[in-house]
């Protein structure tokens, strides 16, 4: 869609009339009839027409504990409607604040997000030039804020929901490397010998049962003057989990295509940050692999090596996740030094039963950085809930014959027991966070029969890296 501003509203044409629940009164003036049958319920609408047969769509926003979600209204409006719309629509904008216009366009942007990227036929439809009419104030940045943030979305969703015959590791990097020039930020796709010689043994060893070789995407965005790395964010890129020799139960195994989200974060997060020219230093680091089955797999019982040195008793061949993070945290630490470290992953089953569909699961121990991360997640309502890091469960990791082992062989605390081992391979960074986004990163959803990506997480590490932006 393109996103335009104008100072005053054109009554013959399409328009969009927002309103909470409260604000009823400063729209009526540009509605036909006198009493709607509306009352500005978060999430509904209603259609009258106006004098000139034009379209006139009422939508509620609800009240103020609406406000984190507001690109849900729109989405949920341009979705079921757009296609009666023609080339243009207005959307009343004049009660909306700078927030609630950039959630707008995120919302509108991600209603046209289609999931049958694969169908033989795939009907287009001509998008829209949407008029947000704002009359005492300058919306340009904001709307682009909005359209860059909402389009991303749309790329690593397009990311999460294909197929794993086609998003291969090697897939990830050359969409990465594809982003790094368009975008304007460096990437580094390291795979084959490179991968050996520098020592990314536990990457190597996730993947070595498949036929489509594991890589370690890094990508690099330098926004401010000056050398030192701010932040770093690490995501697994797990493009196909089928368990290893510890195979997963068949039921809903097609959907293990989507255990690579948190490297899609990492990846529409950095190309976000290069697109609005954000004045901070980025790096993004993915360790990508297939878990596959093959006379090659890395079995129970092994005993492997890592980037950082230690070694690691294989227990689980599903618990793989935690490997090649393992692998990517140590080398952005010793390479790269951040003052921030995330890492993002859909790495437990754990945090589901913990959590549910709403929260992503939150380990760290810098109370500050917690803190502050929830504050941003009710913000942009991508939330998450902080779960204990505790000693007792160092046990659990306890080998007799390895550094540390991957798996407690426990039913229960999944989730805490894979944030510790990820912990062994931090160097104990003041400022690391581990973000388990499992429950939130795919399933079901208004707008697709079947389970498919959310997109969870761009709009929280945007904004707590814009929040970290020398002023």
């Amino acid at each position: 869609m393109t996103y335009q501003q104008a100072k005053n509203l054109t009554t013959s044409t399409d328009y969009i009339l927002p309103c909470r629940a409260s604000e009823i009164d400063q729209i009526k003036s540009y509605i036909p009839i006198e009493k709607p049958d509306f009352d500005g319920a978060f999430g509904s609408y209603q259609l009258l027409y106006g004098a000139d047969g034009n379209r006139i769509y009422l939508l509620g926003l609800g009240g103020d504990k609406h406000t984190p979600k507001i690109e849900e209204a729109f989405r949920k409006l341009a979705f079921e409607t757009q296609k009666f719309w023609g080339k243009n629509i207005q959307v009343y904008a004049e009660s909306l604040t700078h927030h609630d216009i950039k959630k707008a366009v995120i919302g509108l942007e991600m209603a046209t997000y289609h999931i049958a990227a694969f169908k033989s036929e795939i009907k287009q439809q001509e998008a829209p030039t949407i008029t947000f009419v704002s009359s005492f104030k300058d919306i340009a940045t904001i709307l682009k804020e909005g359209q860059y943030t909402g389009a991303t979305i749309n790329r690593i969703k397009s990311l999460v929901d294909a197929p794993p015959n086609v998003k291969t590791p090697e897939y990830l990097g050359d969409w990465a490397k594809s982003s790094a020039e368009n975008s304007n930020y460096k990437c580094t796709v390291i795979k084959g010998e490179a991968l050996k010689n520098q020592g990314f043994e536990a990457v190597i060893s996730v993947g070595k049962g498949s036929v489509h070789p594991p890589v370690v995407i890094v990508s690099e965005y330098y926004g401010a003057k000056k050398d030192a790395v701010d932040i770093a964010l690490v995501g697994k890129g797990i493009t196909f989990d089928s368990g290893g020799l510890s195979i997963k139960p068949s039921t809903n195994l097609h959907y293990m295509k989507s255990d690579m989200g948190g490297a899609a974060v990492v990846l529409g997060v950095i190309e976000l940050i290069a697109k609005l020219k954000l004045k901070i230093n980025v790096v993004g680091v993915v360790a990508s692999a297939e878990n596959a089955v093959d006379g090659n797999s890395y079995r129970p019982g092994d005993v492997i090596n890592s980037y950082s040195g230690k070694t690691i008793e294989i227990i689980d061949t599903d618990a793989e996740g935690r490997l090649v993070l393992a692998d990517a945290l140590s080398f952005v630490n010793q390479k790269f030094k951040p003052t921030y470290l995330i890492d993002l992953a859909t790495l437990t089953g754990g945090v589901v039963r913990a959590l549910g569909y709403s929260a992503a699961g939150m380990f760290t121990k810098n109370q500050e950085m917690a803190e502050e991360m929830s504050s941003l997640g009710n913000t942009v309502h991508e939330r998450v809930w902080q779960l204990p890091l505790y000693e007792d469960f160092e046990s659990d990791l306890h080998s007799d014959i390895a550094d540390i082992r991957n798996f407690s062989g426990k039913s229960i605390a999944g989730a805490i027991n894979a944030a510790k081992f990820l912990e062994v391979f931090t160097d104990a960074h003041y400022r690391w966070m581990h973000l388990d986004i499992a429950g939130v990163s795919f399933g079901d959803s208004p707008y697709a029969k079947m389970k498919s990506a959310s997109g969870y997480g761009i709009q929280l590490i945007t904004a707590f890296i814009t929040s970290k932006v020398s002023k």
